[in-house]
């Protein structure tokens, strides 16, 4: 995946830290970047476990219970 391909906004990233540590939480912007990188690269593995579960089972499609179960490994 290209650095600069925009996945996550950054403001969901504060958002996401605000909602934990309040309002008037202030929130830098490496930090933002940091939480940004580490989500991506997680979701890009739970996605990749997903998409085996699903052509394990024969599918084309990746389906919610194959995300849950993929979550759950």
């Amino acid at each position: 995946m290209k650095m600069t391909e925009k996945l996550l906004p950054l403001a969901a990233m504060e958002k996401i830290i605000k909602k934990v540590g309040g309002a008037d939480t202030r929130v830098s912007d490496n930090a933002k970047v940091a939480l940004k990188a580490f989500l991506e690269e997680e979701a890009e593995e739970l996605a990749l476990r997903a998409w085996r579960l699903a052509t394990h089972a024969g599918r084309k499609t990746v389906k919610e219970g194959d995300i849950k179960l993929a979550a759950k490994q």
